[in-house]
């Protein structure tokens, strides 16, 4: 099933970017009268009938709409730090929507080897994992963000529940036994030189509980992806 995607829904009509417009009208051959499938990217799966085409523009007539499936009774919101190697964090994006996440903050540390980031790009990947995986809820990307702005700035509301997963500690609690479920998440992932002391203890003292993923040392893209699948999992 081909999925389009728009946020320009106005009464009973839907209008395509003209990047989704060019895709529809000159890649896939859409013409006036065919019936489409499109997604808001906030929970809503729209089909509708093409009354206006063009290499610049597609309008679509909407006949129905319906919740998305993927409605979950809870948040995550995951802090990492982008990889050095931007492929790999390319990856995690695109496989943490594919499993379920609503919120992704890159993380600028102590540690961090990357400072720049093409958003651009980042959101096109998010975009094509919503569609391929038939989600509806597109992944809110936010900037670049320090560690200590993060932690200071971040305004979670009681029962939101804050991790923080590092290796400088033996038989720290696991996720899996500590994550309660139908609860909001924020989780901290570090980079490959993982968080400094003073980081995990600023986080400490913001309410952040130290948490482990496993006894394998992982990669940090890796790491993002089995809290992503561990909390998803709790949920299910």
């Amino acid at each position: 099933m081909i999925l389009f995607y728009t946020t320009d829904i106005r009464g009973g009509s839907a209008w395509f970017s003209e990047e989704e417009a060019r895709h529809c009208s000159q890649v896939l051959r859409r013409k006036t009268g065919d019936v489409v499938q499109f997604l808001d990217g906030l929970g809503g799966w729209y089909e509708g009938v093409i009354s206006e085409v063009n290499k610049r523009q597609v309008v679509v007539e909407v006949t129905d709409r319906r919740a998305g499936t993927d409605l979950r009774n809870f948040r995550l919101h995951l802090a990492i730090a982008p990889t050095k190697n931007i492929d790999r964090f390319e990856w995690f994006l695109e496989k943490a929507t594919e499993i379920g996440i609503h919120e992704i903050t890159p993380l600028q540390t102590g540690h961090s080897e990357r400072t720049k980031l093409r958003y651009d790009r980042l959101e096109k990947i998010l975009l094509a994992a919503m569609k391929q995986s038939m989600r509806t809820w597109l992944p809110k990307l936010n900037e670049l963000t320090d560690f200590e702005h993060f932690i200071k700035k971040t305004e979670t509301p009681d029962g939101h529940a804050r991790f923080i997963a590092h290796c400088r500690e033996e038989n720290l609690p696991h996720l899996k036994n500590n994550c309660p479920a139908a609860t909001d998440v924020t989780l901290l992932i570090g980079p490959e030189g993982d968080f400094s002391p003073a980081e995990i203890s600023l986080a400490n003292e913001a309410g952040f509980k130290n948490i482990s993923l496993g006894t394998a040392r992982l990669r940090t893209e890796t790491a993002g992806i089995v809290a992503c699948h561990i909390i998803n999992l709790l949920n299910d």
